[in-house]
């Protein structure tokens, strides 16, 4: 015979099992449909990112630490005076060293690098500074948005694609024979194009070359691009 526990629990899971098995005996829900919008704008990048480095190599590892360490002090010291915050920033990137091995396996020497990053909106101070730093050769150039910037024409671009996703759902809906809509669900993102320019980068090598002249700039523009997705329930 069965227990006092038993029979709640049988009762339990009916209590559950109804409104599940109504569910599914549901039909799905009609007048749904899945819509999807953009929008973009092209910015001028605002931000300068310069990368400096230099390689040492010699039979001794504190030796080259040495050079590396004063090759990247000198290089800082030209860059602090005329650093700002927001403007021009200065930071230091990798500091490595490491043996050095012959093709045969046998250890001949050390050989380390480092680097100084220079970033900032102040693009023609940057420019000049790349010019008076000779310790340190450019080996990559790159240009972004700053967050203050991309935040904003975010801002701008989303109402722009949440505006013709409303649009066309109300479209949709009229031509489908109702009066209006409610969103079911909708998610936004938001994307950039790359900020790397691999031919700046290269045009800045050949020029730090033994040059103590400006680095050319030409930032060029970026792609923001909102999109919008979601469904909504025709009424």
């Amino acid at each position: 015979m069965p227990t006092r526990s038993t029979l709640l629990l049988l009762v339990l899971v009916l209590a559950l099992a109804t409104p599940l098995a109504r569910a599914a005996d549901a039909p799905p829900p009609q007048g749904v449909v899945s819509l999807a919008s953009s929008a973009s704008v092209d910015v001028t990048k605002d931000v300068l990112s310069v990368t400096f480095n230099t390689t040492r190599e010699g039979a001794d590892a504190a030796a080259v630490q040495l050079q590396l360490k004063q090759a990247l002090d000198t290089a800082l010291a030209e860059a602090k005076k005329v650093a700002r915050p927001g403007q021009l920033e200065v930071q230091t990137g990798n500091f490595s060293l490491a043996p050095h091995y012959t093709n045969k396996g046998a250890m001949n020497g050390w050989q380390g690098s480092t680097e100084l990053i220079v970033e900032g909106r102040d693009m023609q101070a940057i420019a000049q500074l790349s010019g008076r730093i000779t310790t340190l050769t450019i080996s990559r150039v790159a240009y972004n948005l700053s967050r203050e910037l991309r935040e904003k024409v975010e801002g701008e671009v989303a109402a722009q694609a949440i505006a013709r996703y409303r649009a066309k759902a109300a479209d949709y809906a009229r031509q489908f024979g109702y009066t209006g809509y409610t969103i079911r669900e909708v998610s936004v993102g938001t994307s950039e194009s790359p900020p790397f320019r691999p031919v700046a980068a290269m045009q800045a090598r050949a020029l730090a070359a033994g040059s103590d002249e400006a680095l050319p700039v030409e930032p060029g523009k970026g792609t923001v691009m909102v999109s919008v997705s979601g469904t909504v329930q025709f009424k």
